[in-house]
């Protein structure tokens, strides 16, 4: 039975939702953003049969090429033919290492085929700008680990060890599929997990990496060079972007303030050890359905999924994951179109000037941090429904057929070393402000603070977030509130120190400053603690999303009131609704870890409790579950 909207309101909109919906067996959650996601599956997989039976013909010649490597994907009998036979090129890469002057003298060859060094280097757009221009730099990160985060290594976390069996059960399992033996494997694993484990201690949590500031380390790239014994990262690094530049930053430098004791002569076969069990577990999905069925038990026990996705299912995740913007281009296209990408942006507009609206007349900013904050929104740039050009990269993919002897492996590696070698030319140029992180037909949205721009991707905009059968109430307590929720994150406490040009740049008076960091802080601890599958909240991890989900609910809120037939019932109800979710009780801790986003839950009873229409509309009081005093309540924007 559902409970009381007065006493816990999600449940009261969403329970009986709950109590009916299963979860699919391949699935690890279900629920108001996987349904879009799950139909649009559906139509995609629909369109695409089409295309590969040859009643429908593709397009555009990408749209060509990824059908080709679909069916490829798709074409099980290949696989399990070849089994394990196109995985054997590049684990002989790694096998024929027998010292750091072996990775040294072949290290562009083993970063551009896709296996993992010790060193962690990549191009992405600077934090600051350089004479008015936003120049893609080079940037160092620590190295991945095994488990999903260093709290997972923490002798009071249960969940490490019983994680860890099963990855080394499965790890081992796989390298006897490439021919090892069996005491062979578990050397192997034993020695990556030894070199793992030594990582962890030096490695940033999921909170310390929430903190993007934290993050912009400049250094000399020569005291960077010098600081890495065993690792050519100079030549490695002139090789990969045909310079040495002068500049590198450093996500972690506690991790390479350690590095020399942490990759030694001593260690190497540990660290060769790792390399192999990192590149088995990447491409074991691409192989034969064995292995792509061993490959993913890891993931599965992780996440609470009872079963491994289906083949033909697989087969098209495979391949949309790899042409990406292909396939949001021909969503995007078919399913949106200009005028519904038009209504949305107008849907943006409004909103920012609601947003402008509320920070003319915030009661808590001086009017010169007002002055900047709406030179920041009106800067503001907005992506809607899908990009207006394909990005040149996709013309490169060509794939080589099963007829031409081609196998998925072998596209696989060869298309990530041309996407790798796309960022690589990078280095040194502007940043393409324009450029699309997500793909039409993903269900989310994003705010960049280093574009200072939002991105509402085509498959979002849809019931129950937006549908023009929706009252605009509905609307507005949907995607309404996810619009200003992004808006939010350029003032949220990352994305509030960034200006308008996406520069990691203080534009607050102290005092603004400050009284900010007190209400972020009010916020961290109106989540922290918060009992929730059988873990609790990291107020601290949580509190930029949380920040934008009350600035999002805020602005939402005064749009659907400016209305002329508004209906805050409707407006809270479907806020509750586009939260709906139900998942497997690992997927709920996991998230509970890692995710920077409150459970669901939570993110729908929480925010409502701070607003006092939602007391007036719902009639509640001192006494009822969702009550809370109006000191403890908590809004920013």
């Amino acid at each position: 039975m559902a409970s009381s909207l007065k006493d816990d309101f999600y449940d009261a909109i969403n329970g009986e939702w709950i109590e009916q919906a299963e979860i699919p067996a391949d699935h690890s959650s279900t629920g108001g953003f996987m349904d879009l996601v799950d139909d649009g599956d559906k139509q995609l997989m629909k369109d695409f049969a089409e295309m590969r039976d040859g009643k429908v013909e593709p397009n555009t010649s990408e749209l060509a090429e990824f059908i080709k490597f679909y069916n490829l994907a798709a074409d099980f009998k290949k696989r399990d033919a070849d089994g394990v036979a196109p995985l054997k090129p590049y684990l002989d890469k790694i096998e024929n290492l027998h010292s750091f002057a072996d990775i040294n003298a072949n290290a562009k060859d083993l970063v551009m085929n896709g296996i993992e060094l010790p060193v962690d280097l990549g191009v992405e757009p600077d934090l600051k700008g350089h004479e008015g221009k936003k120049l893609n730099v080079l940037w160092a990160g620590g190295v991945s680990l095994f488990l999903p985060d260093k709290t997972y290594y923490d002798k009071d976390n249960p969940a490490g060890p019983q994680l860890m069996a099963v990855l080394s059960q499965m790890v081992e399992e796989l390298l006897q599929k490439v021919g090892k033996t069996a005491e062979e494997a578990h050397t192997i694993m034993e020695g990556a997990k030894r070199f793992d484990a030594s990582l962890a201690p030096f490695r940033k949590n999921s909170e310390e990496l929430s903190d993007v500031a934290k993050l912009y380390n400049p250094q000399s790239f020569s005291d960077f060079a010098k600081s890495i014994k065993e690792i050519d990262v100079t030549s490695l690094i002139k090789d990969l972007i045909g310079t040495v530049p002068d500049q590198i930053i450093v996500t972690e430098p506690k991790f390479y303030e350690h590095y020399n004791e942490l990759v030694t002569a001593d260690n190497f076969e540990d660290i060769k050890s790792w390399m192999l069990v990192d590149l088995v577990r990447s491409l074991a999905p691409y192989l034969s359905e064995e292995m792509r069925q061993l490959g993913g038990t890891y993931n599965r026990a992780l996440s609470g999924q009872k079963e491994a996705m289906p083949q033909e299912k697989s087969a098209f995740y495979l391949s949309r994951s790899t042409f990406s913007q292909v396939v949001g281009e021909f969503y995007g296209h078919k399913y949106f179109g200009e005028e519904a990408k038009q209504d949305v942006h107008d849907m943006v507009v409004s909103m920012i000037k609601v947003y402008e609206r509320r920070l003319a007349n915030n009661d808590w900013l001086g009017q010169a941090t007002k002055d900047k904050a709406i030179k920041k929104l009106n800067a503001l740039q907005i992506l809607v429904g899908y990009p207006d050009q394909l990005k040149p990269v996709y013309k490169k993919l060509k794939t080589k057929t099963a007829e031409e002897n081609g196998s998925l492996v072998e596209n696989v590696q060869a298309f990530s070393t041309i996407f790798l070698e796309d960022n690589l030319a990078k280095f040194g140029k502007e940043v393409d402000r324009s450029e699309w992180h997500m793909s039409a037909d993903t269900v989310n949205a994003y705010y960049s603070p280093e574009g200072n721009l939002i991105c509402f991707p085509a498959a979002i905009l849809q019931a129950p977030f937006y549908s023009l059968k929706q009252s605009a109430s509905q609307n507005y307590g949907g995607i309404g509130a996810v619009i200003a929720h992004e808006i939010s994150h350029a003032f949220d406490p990352n994305g509030a120190l960034f200006d308008e040009l996406g520069n990691l740049d203080n534009w607050w008076t102290e005092d603004d400053l400050n009284h900010f960091h007190e209400l972020s802080e009010a916020m961290v601890k109106e989540f922290d603690g918060l009992p929730f599958a059988g873990g609790k909240v990291n107020g601290k991890l949580v509190v930029t999303e949380n920040v934008a989900d009350d600035g999002g609910l805020s602005c939402a809120l005064e749009a659907t009131k400016a209305t002329s037939d508004a209906d805050l019932r409707a407006f809270f109800t479907n806020w509750a609704t586009i939260w709906r979710t139900k998942a497997t009780k690992e997927r709920e801790q996991l998230l509970l870890s890692i995710d920077v986003h409150s459970p669901a839950k939570l993110r729908a009873n929480v925010q409502v409790q701070n607003f006092e229409e939602f007391y007036q509309t719902f009639d509640v009081h001192e006494g009822d579950g969702m009550y809370k005093k109006p000191e403890d309540r908590v809004q920013i924007w």
